[in-house]
């Protein structure tokens, strides 16, 4: 049997997301194929936190008791040095969606699910992502200015409110979950927003609001053909799909989304090209903003989307009618 290792927990404020995502994970992998590992890394310190033996009981391990050699990525488990064969990443933040895990693993030579480190450091970094796509015919970039940290900002917010108008979202470039986001209505709450956005990253960008129905949808490669499924739908009566809503139940996710057979076909046509052109890997998950003109507004590429129980992709799978272990066995299989 092969060896699967979960890697969650992260350094950023994203950890307790990602040990939740890392945890579903590692539950919905198909324990008949695999022996499946949990690996806790947070700041350095990588410690095997359950396993599962095919066929058998998730054993929890008692906190640190069992250290991960970084030296070949392996544990020893009472006596059993045991390789991990593949690694499937769950970090939400640094270092496992910025390129920093994958570039560890690829160094290593153990395949991995998701994008490669290049991949990664790009999508990351919402500036760098858009830059990378802004000149694409097949979905819009809404307007930003780009900022970092010790960068003078004295007449910035004027700067910025001309360029990009009111609302605008002023957010760290290189976070998720939406820590560090403001929608910033005046021009006197621009400063204080840089200052919030700073506190989570070192750059950020100021970027024009785009009003409209908010999108997401997700696709895969199953070995042979793309795989898009269903686009839900967000609603929210907070300001924007902020932590709260993410998380906390302040939103509707409907799925599939109430709209037009045209504009779903649309949004996953995009979701597709955005997944070739960045020569993705596993599964991702674009988030759109589809404008009163109907355009496709691009918000964020996600290369390491949430998998908690009530996050966007399980719902997407059980919509298409999909088994999630079936999902995951492919995205593994495709790269072992």
């Amino acid at each position: 049997m092969k060896n699967i290792a979960v890697i969650y927990g992260s350094d950023s404020s994203e950890w307790e997301v990602s040990v939740r995502s890392g945890e579903f994970t590692a539950s919905q992998i198909d324990g008949t194929r695999y022996n499946v590992y949990e690996v806790f890394a947070r700041y350095g310190r990588w410690t095997l936190r359950a396993y599962r033996k095919a066929g058998e009981a998730r054993v929890t391990v008692t906190e640190g008791s069992v250290p991960v050699d970084k030296n070949d990525f392996s544990v020893n488990l009472a006596g059993e040095k045991i390789k991990f064969d593949y690694a499937y990443i769950m970090q939400h933040g640094t270092p496992g969606e910025n390129g920093l895990m994958q570039g560890y693993l690829e160094m290593l030579g153990i395949p991995h699910s998701g994008c490669n480190a290049f991949v990664s450091a790009i999508t990351f970094d919402k500036f760098s992502c858009k830059s990378y796509l802004k000149d694409v015919d097949f979905v819009k970039c809404a307007d930003d200015i780009f900022l970092r940290k010790g960068e003078p900002v004295e007449g910035l917010a004027q700067k910025a409110v001309e360029k990009l108008g009111l609302p605008m979202f002023v957010k760290p470039t290189d976070g998720g979950s939406s820590f560090g986001v403001t929608k910033v209505k005046t021009v006197e709450d621009f400063d204080k927003a840089v200052e919030y956005a700073f506190s989570e990253g070192n750059m950020l960008i100021a970027e024009a609001a785009v009003i409209g129905r908010e999108l997401t949808c997700a696709v895969y490669y199953d070995g042979k053909d793309y795989v898009a499924l269903p686009v839900i739908e967000i609603l929210t009566d907070n300001e924007f799909f902020d932590y709260d809503a993410k998380y906390n139940g302040q939103v509707d996710e409907i799925t599939p989304a109430r709209v037009s057979d045209e504009i779903t076909k649309q949004v996953q046509q995009t979701t597709e090209k955005i997944y070739t052109i960045l020569n993705a890997k596993g599964i991702i998950r674009v988030d759109y903003i589809i404008d009163a003109e109907g355009n496709i507004n691009l918000l964020e590429v996600n290369t390491t989307p949430g998998m908690t129980a009530t996050s966007f992709i399980p719902q997407q799978v059980r919509a298409a009618g999909l088994d999630i272990a079936d999902v995951m066995t492919e995205i593994i299989e495709n790269e072992l």
